[in-house]
């Protein structure tokens, strides 16, 4: 029945997620669900499982509805006034360890506009001895952050404020990561209800309607922001690519673009001369 009600809404992957809504409403996992079909409901069950379908089959993502993202194999709270982590996003985190593996001394790290946390605390976690600096505009998003960061048993200090000057006043970095916001005002009907109407419009669309405001603040303050031979890690748009390797020679950095799965350029790795 869940899973014909959000078909009818015209969910794509209405089985799955009827499947994480009603087990969260129960207080199990998937596999629980599935060990337990014959169990009869309460009332208060069903109503409770009635009213997040109802709100999922609105569009509310399913991350908000049962309040947790899955990223680099571990949960994250998520909710309204935080980005939901994306999959892509665990490419920076792949870098980076493959940075850490080659003998890159990353013992301090740093990353701009933290969100949830999920880079942040995945880094503080992956990669041992470093320190982690993250920071957000948002009081909400660093909420969550913190929350994650204590629930995920991961040490880091986490900044509000606003641009490169939180992280200025406490660096320079081994490593910096960024997923800044990128969408411009003209992509806003492309997107999926779920994003467009519920996530923060903050952590979405680029400052003053230009995708790459983020990629070249980042680039000419790497001088700053970076040790000598320090690396920024930089997640793009798919349009991106091209304009961002541009903007990062020709602030002096050597610089390079890294693939996801769909072959899209996603990442920009920009170093500071040694």
């Amino acid at each position: 029945m869940a899973r014909a009600f959000l078909e009818r809404k015209g969910l794509e992957e209405a089985r799955l997620e009827a499947e994480l809504v009603v087990a969260h409403a129960l207080g199990v996992d998937r596999l629980g669900l599935f060990l337990d079909l014959e169990r009869p409901l309460t009332d208060t069950e069903v109503d409770r499982a009635r009213d997040l379908l109802v709100r999922r089959g609105r569009r509310e993502p399913v991350g908000y509805v049962v309040g947790r993202r899955e990223f680099y194999g571990r949960d994250f709270a998520v909710g309204p006034g935080v980005l939901i982590p994306r999959p892509e996003t665990e490419l920076l985190v792949d870098r980076a360890r493959e940075l850490a593996g080659e003998g890159e001394g990353l013992s301090r790290v740093a990353d701009l506009g933290c969100g949830s946390g999920c880079l942040a605390v995945t880094l503080a976690l992956e990669i041992e001895g470093s320190a982690v600096v993250a920071s957000d505009v948002s009081g909400a998003a660093l909420a969550f952050a913190r929350r994650n960061a204590e629930a995920l048993g991961a040490s880091l200090e986490l900044v509000e404020g606003d641009g490169l000057e939180p992280l200025l006043a406490r660096g320079p970095f081994d490593l910096v990561v960024s997923n800044p916001p990128y969408v411009t005002p003209e992509e806003r009907e492309g997107l999926a209800p779920e994003v467009r109407d519920y996530e923060p419009e903050l952590a979405l669309f680029a400052p003053a309607g230009d995708p790459d405001h983020w990629v070249r603040r980042l680039c000419e303050g790497a001088a700053e922001l970076l040790v000598p031979g320090g690396a920024l890690l930089v997640e793009l748009g798919h349009e991106q690519g091209q304009r961002a390797l541009a903007l990062a020679r020709g602030a002096g950095l050597e610089a390079r673009l890294l693939e996801d799965l769909a072959r899209v350029p996603r990442v920009l790795e920009a170093r500071r001369a040694p």
